[in-house]
């Protein structure tokens, strides 16, 4: 009996060819869209899931009450971590890790013995605790994790950056330098190197030096016990088994109280820890400025949605046709039902027929998948493999295939078996009222997608495009930056700065601590006259050369700003001086620029108070991406060598020849250095990339979801001219024209379509509306937005139907009648 299911599927395909081939492509094209979006929710939500200790380990986050500008942060003081662990006995080990946060890459140098140097600039290097590694899994393949960073001065290398260095030589024991903007110039010890896991993890690293070598030790010193203060650490704590991570947290209130109560009064502010665990904190929506950044669940449902949705419209499509197609198969049905066939064997007939053509296009799908995987990986920044290593997601595909088939084919099978045989062939068949209505429900229901699809494309490309144009209130174009890092690098810039000010193309140089579009972790809590700490209000600052704002023409709006004139009065007065931004004046209660102008501000640090005159105010300019408001921002003088990127504004023209020249200058100074640049413009735009990300695949797969509607919408179109032939001919005969006729065949579907524009475009308003909330500034959505789709929607339906509705329209009617 299954043989003669077999044989019987496989005839019905053969037969209908063009249906078949409609069915088994767009299931399988619905099914790779699924696979390639669940692989990539997979590992979005399998983060640290290789850690041993995972399930154990909570990172320790803050929350600062009193402070209007500051919210959540996974940041804690040096020192939280171990006094917290000398307090709860539920600890059983902590450590801390640190960014090096005054700089986005860092020089590695390495002597050989014959005394040539190599030297690289590096990405995701870490300062770690020496508990670190007994904490977390890394897979070493030299070195010892328990003692890795035990010593001061020891590093620990990704294997990429060890054969970089060393070739194949062993790196252990090799002594590299490193030159950091935040640890300052120190030899480090290699003793140990990783392979990274082919498992994500938030911690996204190539190399972690101890926390106890250069000048972030010096730091922590410093700091002694203060809990209350300079939260650049992240703190995670192992809890032992069979603790309770939420009682130990209700804990915390009267620990910090009693640790930090004095000082937060002193400062003005309090501050709440909480705990979370390690698993969830890539998806954590308060982990955006975490050891790397966070994922997006909003983005997860969106594209978990997307697959799902992409999946029903190939469904429908498959349930369309089929009923679409019953007429055609009444016969078949009426005798077998009189030759004695029960209403059993024909239901496992249809869903067998069903279920055979989702198999194939699983079959199909598999080898979609593989094939565009490299293509995925790339637009979705995933090194995502679909392998037999992983049999349990092929299983599951592979079961998914078969329910598809089965809901698929369930309408089909049930209306089909329940034909009466006498009627049928009789030849009193007819499509039922509600087989046509059902249909007309799934085509709308599928374009209700397509056209929310549509509109999202829309609007996030219109977004995105408003990202790269907006004004920033600063020249962000012909802007070179160039890292400083070494004290050699450092100490030169005066000498560096003279000689590129003689290139011909070079406009400006100025230098910073920071840049706009790049992390800033300085800040200052400043008070107006008459007021104190419990009054103040935090700014975030920057650390400046005198030609810093002109360079990158941040406009002044009020007093003057930093220059050569003015450096002696600025760097050696007892007051120190400010320049603010706007938003900076407002909250400190100045009605303008103007009356904020020679004005005074204070901050007191470890009981000491700091006076400041505010010499100037520029114009608010888009120092972090546009996903944030401008906030209170603030600029100081620093004198060198105490910069750590140097910005050069060139002239319009050869970019090229401009570099050449740099680079020249930047050897004749310090050749023992490699010359390193990156464009203001592009260092901004990275802040974009999960935007861009999405944006891509979104675009993509809205594209897929329009041809598998359209592949339905065809096979109907199909259908609907062949079950009209005899119609068409006699209009023709009567003299219909052939853009009547067109029109006959092609407004219903037309119909249906302008129906889900309709339904769609208020679902899309809602969606995207929600979504553009996650910038604090973007372009308005537009009626012009959900007009263009609804044109494009039915201009790709009118497309899909009128290649049948004229080839119908233009046959011969002589011959259609004939035929008939």
């Amino acid at each position: 009996m299954f043989r003669n299911y077999v044989k019987i599927a496989w005839r019905n395909i053969m037969k209908s060819k063009v249906f078949s081939f409609i069915n088994i492509i767009g299931l399988s094209v619905g099914l790779t869209c699924c696979m390639l979006i669940t692989l990539y929710i997979i590992n979005e939500t399998s983060y640290d899931a290789y850690q041993k200790n995972g399930d154990n380990i909570y990172q320790l986050g803050t929350e600062f009450i009193g402070l209007g500008n500051f919210k959540k942060l996974p940041n804690t003081p040096a020192a939280m971590g171990e006094t917290m662990k000398a307090v709860f006995p539920e600890i059983e080990q902590t450590t801390r890790l640190a960014r090096l946060y005054s700089e986005d890459k860092t020089l590695l140098q390495y002597r050989e013995s014959a005394g040539t140097s190599r030297s690289f600039y590096e990405t995701k290097g870490f300062l770690a605790d020496s508990t670190f590694f007994r904490m977390f899994t890394y897979n070493f393949i030299e070195g010892n994790p328990i003692t890795a960073l035990s010593n001061p001065n020891a590093i620990v290398l990704s294997d990429e950056i060890a054969k970089k260095i060393f070739g194949d030589q062993p790196a252990l024991n090799k002594v590299i330098h490193v030159s950091s903007s935040t640890n300052g110039d120190h030899d480090f010890l290699v003793t140990g190197v990783f392979k990274p896991m082919d498992q994500p993890s938030h911690i996204d690293a190539r190399f972690f030096m101890s926390m106890m070598g250069g000048n972030v030790a010096d730091f922590i010193k410093q700091q002694g016990n203060d809990l209350a203060t300079n939260n650049l650490f992240f703190t995670y704590l192992q809890l032992k088994p069979g603790s309770d991570a939420n009682n130990l947290e209700a804990k915390f209130p009267a620990f910090i109280e009693k640790y930090a109560g004095k000082k937060l009064q002193a400062v003005g502010f309090n501050r709440r820890q909480f705990l979370v665990p390690l698993k969830k904190i890539h998806l954590d929506p308060d982990a955006q400025s975490n050891v790397t950044d966070g994922g997006s669940v909003t983005y997860l449902y969106i594209l978990g949605s997307i697959a799902l949705f992409t999946l029903l419209i190939a469904c429908i499509n498959f349930m369309n046709l089929a009923t679409a197609r019953s007429s055609k198969r009444s016969s078949e049905v009426g005798i077998r039902k009189v030759l004695g066939a029960e209403r059993k064997s024909l239901l496992l007939q249809f869903l067998g027929e069903s279920v055979f053509m989702s198999v194939a296009a699983f079959a199909l799908a598999i080898a979609f998948t593989e094939l565009l995987l490299p293509m995925f990986n790339s637009v979705s920044g995933k090194t995502l493999s679909l392998s037999l290593s992983n049999i349990s997601v092929i299983i599951a595909f592979f079961i998914l295939s078969v329910i598809t088939g089965l809901i698929a084919g369930s309408y089909p099978a049930f209306y089909l078996s329940s034909f009466q045989p006498v009627k049928v062939l009789k030849g009193k068949f007819s499509n039922s009222f509600s087989a046509v209505a059902l249909r007309k429900g799934l085509v709308i229901f599928q374009f209700i997608i397509s056209v929310v699809l549509i509109i999202a494309s829309v609007v996030i490309a219109s977004q995105m495009k408003y990202l790269r144009s907006a004004d920033l209130g600063f020249d962000k174009d012909q802007q070179i930056v160039i890292p400083l890092r070494s004290g050699a690098a450092k100490n030169m810039y005066t000498s560096f700065k003279d000689e590129l000010l003689k290139q011909a193309d070079v406009k400006s140089v100025g230098a910073s601590l920071f840049y706009p579009g790049i992390t800033n972790f300085s800040d200052n809590i400043f008070y107006t006259d008459g007021g104190s700490m419990q009054q103040g209000k935090d700014v975030k600052m920057n650390y400046i050369d005198t030609r810093y704002l002109q360079t990158l023409n941040i406009q002044r709006l009020s007093g003057r700003l930093f220059s050569d004139d003015y450096y002696t009065e600025d760097t050696t007065g007892t007051t120190g001086t400010l320049v603010l931004n706007e938003t900076a004046t407002k909250l400190f209660g100045f009605k303008n620029a103007a009356q904020a102008v020679n004005q005074k501000l204070h901050a007191t640090f470890n009981g000491v108070t700091y006076n400041y005159n505010i010499i100037g105010v520029v114009k608010d300019f888009h120092y972090e991406d546009l996903h944030v408001p401008i906030g209170p921002y603030g600029f100081q003088l620093n004198v060198p060598p105490l910069f750590n990127y140097v910005i050069v504004h060139t002239k319009s023209g050869d970019v090229n020849a401009s570099l050449k020249s740099i680079q020249n200058v930047w050897h004749n100074l310090n050749a023992g250095e490699p010359f390193d640049y990156s464009f203001l413009d592009k260092d901004f735009q990275k802040n974009y990339d999960t935007e861009n990300r999405l944006a891509a695949i979104v675009g993509d797969f809205t594209v897929i979801a329009i041809l598998i509607s359209c592949l339905g919408l065809f096979g109907l179109a199909t259908f609907s001219a062949e079950q009209r032939i005899k119609e068409i001919g006699v209009r023709k005969v009567l003299g219909a024209s052939i853009t009547s006729v067109v029109a006959l065949l092609s407004k219903d579907f037309l119909k249906l379509v302008i129906i889900a524009v309709v339904i769609a475009s208020p679902i899309a308003w809602f969606v995207m509306n929600k979504w553009l909330q996650s910038f604090a500034y973007r372009m308005p959505l537009s009626a012009w937005t959900f007009l263009l789709a609804g044109i494009l929607a039915l201009l790709i339906a009118f497309l899909t139907v009128s290649f049948h509705a004229i080839k119908a329209a233009i046959s011969n009617p002589v011959k259609s009648l004939r035929t008939e």
